[in-house]
């Protein structure tokens, strides 16, 4: 494995001293609700373009917020956030899946049709469990 470009790839990753943040009541990792942890996948990504496909959101979001400043001033990009922050606050409970379809409006996704659209169905989803369990895990009450 090639070690010279190790570094860069580290820097965006997550810290070492942070492995833990997710630790439970005892100061272990809940395997039943995270999984089981590999320390191998939380330090080096698996392919060289993974943390630029994962921050390709927030790239495109800063990139047509520098050209909105640009183009309009300093309102319009402001203004575009808080909508954006008002609408990821719009949830539904744990239990329901949510289409988030304000936000991909205002961002321009709901024209499109993309990966998640076909292949994220609500009906196939791993995620079940009793209501009650996973609100009060929500709350922080667990």
């Amino acid at each position: 494995m090639n070690t010279r470009g190790l570094r860069s790839q580290l820097k965006d990753s997550v810290p070492v001293t942070g492995l833990c943040t997710q630790a439970g009541p005892y100061g272990i990792q809940d395997p039943l609700r995270k999984g089981f942890s590999s320390v191998k996948n939380e330090l080096l990504p698996s392919h060289p373009l993974e943390l630029s496909e994962k921050n390709f959101q927030l790239n495109q979001d800063k990139m047509n917020f520098t050209t909105l400043r640009n183009i309009q001033g300093l309102h319009a990009p402001l203004k575009l956030q808080m909508e954006y922050r008002a609408t990821q606050q719009i949830q539904r409970l744990p239990v329901l899946s949510s289409s988030n379809i304000a936000l991909d409006t205002l961002r321009g996704n709901d024209e499109s049709i993309g990966f998640e659209d076909i292949l994220n169905d609500p009906a196939q989803s791993e995620i079940m469990g009793d209501p009650h369990i996973m609100m009060e895990y929500k709350l922080g009450l667990l």
